[in-house]
Formats: C-alpha cells, sequence, structure tokens
C-alpha cells in the first residue's frame, strides 16, 4: 500500500509551481508533516509535508520540473519497517560513536579545469547534529557556487577548513562523528537551551541569508512552524534598505579619513567569481586589440512580427517569444557570411569555428556569467528561447555547472534590460566578437525623406582586430541589421 504526495493549493490564480529542493531520495524514512519539498511559485514558496508515516518510494517530479495543482510529486510507501524506522535509524550515529568511526567530510568534484574553492558559509557549528544529505556548508569557484551536503547523519565533532579558506579539490572539509544522546536529546533540548528553532529554515533562505551576511535570528519566519522561507529573507533585505544603515566597523586605514567617514565606509573582501570577473575582463583587455563598431537598427519589423504571433507561439511551443531568439538567429546568419568573428588565436594559428556556442551574458546577485548555448546555428527560435530561458533562471539561481559555461565561440550582451542606450562591450577572451543590444528607444529618423517616430536600438559590435578587420566587423553588424529589419531573409537564408 502507498501514499500519494501531490501538489497542495497553491493560492488563488496560481495553477503551477516548480519543484525548487528535495528534503528526501528514495528510500529514506519519513514521517507524518515531516517537511519533503519545497515548490517555488511566481510569488510564494509552498513547502510540501508527508501525508503519512513510511519510506520514500518514488519521487515522480525532479527539482526543476513544473508542475501543476494536484500533480503527483512522489509516493511513500507504507508498512511496519518503513513506519518505525524513524525510531529505529536515530541510534544509527550513536553506533558509530561507540566504535570509533568517524565520516570525513570531503570537497565535492567542482568541474573541469576547476582546482580550489573557497569556503563562503557554514551552516553548521561544531556540535551540531546533522543528518544524512543536510547543507553543511557551500563554496564558491571561479565561475559557480558548490554546495556540501553531509556525508551521513551524526554531529559535527571538527571543522578544518574556516570560512575564507581556500581548500583544493582533494581537501577535507569537516568531520562528523557520533554521539549517544545527539541524535535523539539535542534536537529536543537545543531549543530550550539556546532558544534556536528546531525546523529548519528553507534552503533558498539560508543561501540568501548567508549571501547577505542576514543573521537568521533576525528574520521573522512565515513557514510552517516559524520556519524562515525565501520572501521572509527577501522582506528583511527591502526592510533594511528603507532605513540608514547601521554604523559600520571603521575600514583598514588605506589613507587618512576623517573618523566620521571612516563609521560610514563598508570593506567587504570580493569573491572568487568577482575577483575571476575582473582578472578575465583585464586580461581581456591587455590581450587582444580591441576595438568597437555601432550601428542602429529600426525594431518594427521584428516587434511587429513578434507581437503578431507571440500568442500563438507561447501556446505551441510552451515559451514566450522575446527578442533574443531573433538576436541569436540574426548573429548565427551573419557569423556563416563573416568566419572571423566565430574565430579564436591560438598561439599562430587562428582556429575557425563551424558551429556557433552562443554565449548569453547574464547579471546575477553573485555577478557576470555567460551561459553558452551550443549548436544555436542549428536551433529553431522555440528551442532557443527554451535554452536561453532554461539557462537564465540556473544562472540566478546559482546553478550553473562549468561545463556550461565553457566552450562559447560568440557572446550576446543585453545592457538594454537595465536601460542602457550606448555601450562598448569587452571581449570574453578568447572569443573574438561580442554584440551589446541596448533599450529601444523612440526617436526621429528619415525615411524616404519623411521624418518618422521608430523604435530604434543601438547595437554595438566589439570585435579582436587582431584577427578581425574593419570590413569584416562592419558586414556583420550590417547583416544583424538587415536580418531585425526584416526577418523574413532568416526564413530565406538571405
Amino acid at each position: 500500500m502507498s501514499t500519494e504526495v501531490r501538489v497542495p493549493t497553491l493560492g488563488e490564480s496560481v495553477t503551477e509551481a516548480t519543484v525548487a529542493t528535495w528534503f528526501k531520495k528514495p528510500g529514506d524514512a519519513v514521517v507524518v508533516d515531516e517537511m519533503l519539498c519545497e515548490l517555488e511559485t511566481d510569488k510564494v514558496t509552498v513547502e510540501v509535508p508527508a501525508p503519512a508515516a513510511g519510506t520514500m518510494a518514488e519521487i515522480v517530479a525532479a527539482e526543476g520540473e513544473t508542475v501543476g495543482v494536484d500533480a503527483l510529486l512522489a509516493t511513500i510507501s507504507a508498512g511496519g519497517e518503513a513506519t518505525a524506522a524513524p525510531a529505529a535509524a536515530a541510534p544509527a550515529p550513536a553506533a558509530a560513536a561507540d566504535t570509533g568511526a568517524t565520516t570525513d567530510v570531503m570537497v565535492p568534484t567542482l568541474g573541469e579545469s576547476v582546482t580550489e574553492a573557497t569556503v563562503s558559509t557554514w551552516f553548521k557549528k561544531v556540535g551540531d547534529t546533522v543528518a544524512q544529505d543536510e547543507m553543511l556548508c557551500e563554496l564558491e569557484t571561479d565561475k559557480v557556487s558548490v554546495e556540501v551536503p553531509a556525508p551521513a547523519a551524526g554531529v559535527l565533532s571538527e571543522i578544518l577548513a574556516p570560512e575564507g579558506a581556500t581548500v583544493d579539490a582533494t581537501a577535507k572539509l569537516a568531520v562528523i562523528g557520533g554521539s549517544a544522546a545527539a541524535p535523539a536529546a539535542a534536537p529536543a533540548a537545543a531549543p530550550a537551551a539556546s532558544g534556536a528553532k528546531d525546523v529548519e529554515d528553507a534552503p533558498s533562505a539560508k543561501k540568501i541569508m548567508a549571501e547577505k551576511g542576514i543573521d537568521p535570528a533576525s528574520v521573522q519566519g512565515s513557514g510552517r512552524d516559524g520556519r524562515v522561507m525565501k520572501e521572509d529573507v527577501m522582506a528583511a533585505v527591502a526592510s533594511a534598505a528603507a532605513v540608514p544603515a547601521a554604523a559600520a566597523a571603521p575600514a583598514a586605514p588605506r589613507a587618512p579619513v576623517p573618523a566620521d567617514d571612516a563609521a560610514r565606509e563598508e570593506r567587504v573582501k570580493m569573491t572568487r567569481l568577482r575577483q575571476t570577473i575582473a582578472k578575465r575582463l583585464k586580461d581581456s583587455q591587455n590581450t587582444a586589440a580591441m576595438l568597437t563598431t555601432y550601428n542602429e537598427v529600426d525594431m518594427s519589423a521584428s516587434m511587429a512580427l513578434r507581437k503578431e504571433y507571440k500568442d500563438l507561439f507561447e501556446k505551441k511551443h510552451g515559451a514566450r517569444l522575446g527578442f533574443m531568439s531573433f538576436f541569436t538567429k540574426a548573429c548565427c546568419h551573419a557569423l556563416k557570411e563573416v568566419p572571423e568573428v566565430n574565430a579564436e588565436i591560438d598561439g599562430t594559428d587562428i582556429v575557425y569555428k563551424k558551429f556557433v556556442h552562443m554565449g548569453i551574458a547574464a547579471g546575477t546577485p553573485t555577478g557576470l556569467v555567460v551561459p553558452v548555448i551550443r549548436d544555436a546555428d542549428q536551433m529553431s527560435f522555440a528551442e532557443i528561447e527554451k535554452a536561453i530561458a532554461e539557462k537564465g533562471k540556473r544562472a540566478r539561481d546559482g546553478k550553473l555547472s562549468m561545463a556550461e559555461m565553457q566552450g562559447g565561440t560568440f557572446t550576446i550582451s543585453n545592457g538594454g534590460v537595465y536601460g542602457s542606450l550606448m555601450s562598448s562591450p569587452i571581449l570574453n577572451p578568447p572569443q573574438s566578437g561580442i554584440l551589446g543590444m541596448h533599450k529601444i528607444q523612440d526617436r526621429p529618423v528619415v525615411i524616404d525623406g519623411q521624418i518618422v517616430i521608430r523604435p530604434m536600438m543601438y547595437l554595438a559590435l566589439s570585435y579582436d582586430h587582431r584577427i578581425v578587420d574593419g570590413k569584416g566587423a562592419v558586414t556583420f553588424l550590417v547583416r544583424v541589421k538587415e536580418a531585425l529589419e526584416d526577418p523574413r531573409r532568416l526564413l530565406m537564408d538571405l
């Protein structure tokens, strides 16, 4: 006999949600009302408790999947052994301690060519009881954040790499031991002794609190049993921004600074991601013979085509029709005619790419990342839009892998979403070209001798003059302009 776990009521007018995090995996014992997973809707985070005790049998909707109201999420198998499992399993850490056994917490796989990381946040301290797969700490590499789960249940007996420490890919981070009393007594006794909560805050909430340096005790939780949710943290951040910041400790002296000014300064160490961004951008300026050429495009035709078909497009493909697919298609078309913009220098050789792995620059709370859409030149409008949406969400959530940000041959950067009217984008080495999109703005232009108002956008192509000559750069930008001003050219390969 099994019990179904289904999507609960999500709220008025909310018809679907995304599975954000599973706290249990198949084979795990669960008790009634124990938290199984977390769903995210457009507005709130929804917790899904276990409707019955037993053993997690099957997870039907994996993390990242979109589900509707009452959709089947998982099944729980019942039975005497399963129901008793939580109670029977509790002494396991004690048994490990009795035999002197410990479990090492090692640095997980960081990704291809990544050899070290920085410990950014510990979610547990020495002496804390931990459950298997519970989040212990977070590491930062040059590109992504890596979460480290507990490999076994027990008590965190030692932390070998404190926050701020740099560790290599084979380093030991901590040690988990056992305690006869800790697994059973600690959860019940800890709140009474220290005033701590006996429920876990939402992982997404803990991540934001760690990034913003917010004390969890200062955030009022609205979830079950006072659990702090993502929206609680965001409300706390917004509230803090509205109030003048408390005086920070004086920064380390770098020059004579008036006492009043020093009290209003804050010194924050750059994250590894920000350090890497700074280094790569400066390396790009130092290495490439970078030059930028500009043009402008009348977006009337592309906007009209999008307006005419966006509803039908979304209904058929399940993806919104934006302008990024138009620009991606236009660039792929232009790169075929001007292949040097899609090439790179390797020593004394020029390597021409006969494919387009399109990088789409995305701003995130922790810095700029460039996820890559592979073989974009072989994709349809719908495939491009779906890929951009999926990569963008993973970028904002900090879940992009190293592999997803490597191998790009050309990049598009859209500063227009922030209101930029004109800019000169910096190359993403070893690529030799990057297209900068900007804000669409109604401007007067002369067409057939008449002054008319049209939605115009400035385009900027930064290129490596070591490979790309001025003629090739201008030709590329003109081809992009022509394709956007008459999107039918893309369908006819003109």
